[in-house]
């Protein structure tokens, strides 16, 4: 029986395919609405599956529970222990006492998220930029914090390579930028808990037009990662307010570098391309 919610959302995804049709339209609800489980009654949530509420109980048992409600009790818990609110964990900063010792304890933490992200993601760099290189356009989304990351991302892989680009939805032209993306092409998703809309929707868009899908998130069952062919995840924890971007940025940049070592000697001539014309129209200071 599984004890988290994350084990929970692993066991329905690598059954799901064994699952009766009525099982699957209920599982994929559970996986698709967990806030409506947590806080709706059995009834409710079999009447918005569109599935007998004995379906619920049986599917409870087809994963290891007694029933609904010890299967329930995951989605629960899961509400529970979301992310604190900004705002709260700011006022818990400025009332603490250990002001003295935060960019220590910060970058301590910073420290311990690079290594849990290496240990974490180090091995799948290489699989995430082979599906990159093959893929004919690169497109790339991160909002609110994670834009810093995607457009990182995006400026140090377009020094060497041209069709990559920015899904940034400036001037509300998300929905447009979306309609580029293609059966042909990659998409690379950034997100943490709380998950952003517009990245949830990036992702969705990519797979229903055939896209591969990479993301970089903080979860295996994060909104991004459940339907991605790659999963790179990172680690966020901080004693500050805001969650720490150190892991993400430092993920974003040996996916770089594994690109630029996959793609070879034209990479190289590319970038020593770009970077003479950038001197020459004196980008830099001398």
């Amino acid at each position: 029986m599984p004890e988290s919610f994350d084990q929970l959302v692993a066991l329905i995804r690598a059954r799901f395919s064994e699952l009766s049709p009525q099982f699957q339209t209920g599982a994929a609800f559970l996986l698709d609405h967990p806030d409506e489980v947590a806080v709706s009654s059995m009834r409710k949530v079999a009447e918005r599956a569109q599935v007998q509420p004995a379906s619920l109980v049986r599917l409870s048992q087809q994963f290891g529970f007694p029933g609904w409600n010890e299967m329930r009790s995951l989605f629960v818990a899961r509400v529970r222990t979301r992310p604190e609110p900004f705002a709260s964990r700011a006022r818990s900063l400025v009332a603490g006492n250990a002001k003295e010792g935060l960019a220590r304890d910060l970058l301590v933490a910073q420290q311990h998220n690079l290594e849990v992200t290496a240990a974490h993601s180090a091995r799948l760099v290489v699989e995430a930029a082979r599906v990159l290189r093959k893929a004919k356009h690169v497109h790339v989304a991160g909002f609110r914090s994670c834009h810093a990351v995607a457009f990182g991302f995006v400026y140090g892989y377009r020094l060497f390579r041209p069709s990559v680009s920015l899904l940034d939805g400036d001037a509300g032209m998300l929905e447009v930028q979306l309609l580029a993306i293609e059966r042909s092409s990659a998409t690379v998703v950034i997100s943490f808990a709380p998950y952003s809309a517009e990245a949830v929707r990036v992702a969705e868009a990519a797979r229903e037009r055939g896209s591969r899908v990479i993301a970089m998130t903080d979860s295996a069952v994060s909104p991004i990662a459940l339907n991605a062919d790659q999963v790179l995840i990172f680690a966020h924890e901080s004693p500050s307010f805001f969650p720490s971007l150190a892991a993400a940025m430092a993920l974003a940049e040996s996916l770089v570098a594994q690109l630029l070592a996959l793609e070879g000697t034209n990479a190289v001539e590319r970038l020593e391309q770009i970077e003479g014309s950038l001197n020459a129209r004196g980008a830099y200071v001398p």
